[in-house]
């Protein structure tokens, strides 16, 4: 696969790269954005995951459903509970 170069305004955020290279820790500023990457894609599996997990836990709730405006009236009735006590 062929390399384009990219240009990157990094900010603030180009001196804690250039710290990365300086300790070692990577050999260029090309492997720090590349190990950037990577960590995002692991941060949005893990959170697809989760949205996963979540709607199957909702669809396998086995309490009945309620509309929307049945939910609001319940909402509505505890905060006004809440505020009572």
């Amino acid at each position: 696969m062929a390399s384009k170069a990219v240009t990157v305004t990094l900010g603030e955020m180009g001196e804690r790269a250039r710290h990365h290279i300086a300790t070692g820790r990577y050999s260029s500023m090309s492997e720090v954005l590349r190990e950037g990457l990577r960590a995002l894609d692991r941060q949005e599996a893990m959170l697809d995951e989760l949205y996963r997990r979540k709607i199957d836990e909702a669809l396998a709730d086995p309490r009945p459903f309620i509309s929307l405006d049945e939910a609001a009236v319940r909402l509505d009735a505890l905060s006004a509970a809440r505020r009572n006590d």
